[in-house]
């Protein structure tokens, strides 16, 4: 009879797996409840920015009168993609949600690429996000305090505070978001009411939804930048383990995101329709860029009003970059849990439960960028135009492009997880759904990548149309080999890509060495 042997408990508790060897190595539960965490996936959407920025891009540079109702049909994909997408947070929780999802259904190889791919997007769509901001602040200080700032000074001050506030507790992160969120949507609702309160000659025409309207060379760049707008929603399940019921709390809040988002924007899109007219709006969209919003609220409500908003704008950006940073550490603590990355990177502060090593990464990350951009800009000071054209508008369509094909990917791992859970024909509608949203993205990708040149506003022929989208290439190329290199050099490292807290439980297992 064995003696001196130890016995593990079919369920292990959260808090036996932080104290595991003495390391920190699972988030802290009970942190986010429904209202939390959807504020939280909200402000990586940055309705002002999307509002004020893409919406008049997609209007101007892509000619597409349609965009509120593209915002209506991108809303019903992707709630196809999210009734798959739900079902299959409740059966795996894991931060790593888009590489743990592909990995259970497509294999640790699969898992191995997406991790990567999900690092490089989501870290290009925050970083993006650094050069609007600091084009928008020195703006600001032009005006008001007729002070010229470099853009890139506010946007690493922007660096280091999204990085201390990523050290702290997630349920602080949601309320200093939330109180943002909030706000900048409200405001946007006001100009919505205006506007329609005040339309252009053509009144209250609903033109913009006509199907004819979605149709010329811009189309496909313009389905990437919509689609770019709900990047967020698909953020739930990152939350899982800080959630209080994560098989109800993430996939309630996915389908009221994106619920939301679509109403809102397809509102919001229409409302500037209306305020200048639809034959009208490509026209002011062009000559008027990211200052339309401000000039139509300005002679509807009051330069107060297009004051307040201005600086709105800001502190919504911030809420989105903070969203998406912690995101980003989240990614990097279940690939460093997993063995993916170094170690370190899978523990947490033990003070507040948040993934400090990955924050500090992507902090890094986003200074060198931001530095690198500053380096390279002809004329910093007076007319920041090139962080607007090229970090936010470059880094913003590689983000925007690897979310989409991780999307796709994952949409296709849902219908293999049930097929080979043998669970298929009792999920048929949900795996119809997946493979009806996953074919629908696919297509969204590739005329993506088509037209990347127009997207970036690059020439025809012009480098950046292939160099731009390889990062995400490159991206799955080398995860997918590092995933081969695993299998064959480490294979016990490559068996646990996507089990999160479940690795620590096959550990302590591992260890059972019963003794004659």
């Amino acid at each position: 009879m064995a003696t001196g042997s130890s016995t593990t408990s079919p369920r292990t508790t959260a808090a036996e797996i932080r104290t595991y060897k003495g390391q920190d190595r699972a988030l802290r539960a009970d942190r986010l409840g429904t209202a939390g965490l959807l504020l939280s996936v909200l402000a990586a959407s940055a309705p002002l920015m999307v509002v004020a920025g893409v919406m008049p891009t997609t209007f101007g540079v892509m000619g597409i009168v349609g965009q509120p109702l593209l915002f209506v049909i991108l809303g019903v994909v992707l709630a196809l993609f999210s009734i798959g997408y739900a079902e299959m947070s409740r059966h795996v929780h894991n931060a790593g949600a888009f590489y743990a999802y592909i990995a259970r259904g497509l294999g640790p190889t699969a898992g191995a690429g997406a991790s990567l791919v999900a690092l490089v997007a989501y870290s290009a769509m925050q970083v993006g996000v650094y050069g609007i901001l600091g084009f928008e602040i020195s703006g600001l200080c032009a005006t008001y305090l007729e002070l010229q700032v470099a853009w890139w000074i506010p946007a690493l001050v922007a660096v280091a505070a999204t990085g201390a506030l990523g050290w702290l507790k997630i349920d602080l992160n949601a309320k200093v978001i939330g109180v943002l969120i909030l706000i900048e949507c409200a405001l946007v609702v006001v100009f919505d009411a205006a506007a329609l309160g005040k339309p252009a000659a053509e009144g209250l025409s609903l033109h913009a939804f006509n199907p004819a309207t979605l149709s010329g060379p811009g189309l496909g760049t313009a389905l990437c930048f919509c689609i770019a707008a709900f990047v967020g929603f698909e953020q739930s399940p990152v939350y899982a383990e800080e959630t209080s019921k994560p098989h109800i709390v993430v996939s309630r809040v996915m389908f009221l995101a994106v619920g939301f988002v679509a109403l809102f924007f397809a509102l919001s899109a229409w409302a500037l329709t209306v305020a200048t007219g639809p034959s009208q709006v490509v026209k002011s969209a062009a000559d008027a860029g990211p200052g339309l919003l401000f000039q139509l609220t300005e002679d509807r409500l009051g330069a107060a009003f297009t004051d307040v908003l201005h600086v709105l704008f800001v502190t919504g950006m911030f809420a989105a970059m903070l969203s998406f940073h912690n995101v980003v550490a989240r990614y990097a603590f279940a690939m460093g849990r997993e063995g993916l990355l170094p170690a370190t990177f899978g523990r947490t502060n033990p003070g507040t439960g948040a993934p400090g090593t990955g924050s500090l990464l992507q902090t890094g990350v986003s200074a060198l960028v931001v530095l690198g951009f500053a380096v390279t800009d002809d004329n910093p000071v007076g007319d920041p135009t090139a962080p607007v054209l090229h970090l936010f508008t470059w880094m913003g369509s590689v983000g925007a492009l690897g979310i989409t094909l991780l999307m796709a990917a994952a949409s296709f791992a849902v219908i293999a997880f049930f097929v080979r859970r043998g669970t298929a024909s009792a999920q048929v509608w949900r795996l119809v759904a997946a493979g009806a949203a996953g074919l629908a993205l696919l297509g969204i990708a590739v005329y993506t990548v088509k037209d990347f040149a127009v997207l970036v506003g690059a020439d025809k022929g012009s480098a950046l149309s292939w160099a731009l989208p390889g990062i995400i290439g490159a991206a799955v190329v080398g995860g997918l080999l590092y995933g081969v290199l695993l299998r064959s050099r480490r294979p016990e490292v490559h068996a646990r890509i996507g089990l999160g807290n479940e690795a620590f439980r096959l550990d302590q297992a591992a260890e059972v060495t019963p003794q004659a």
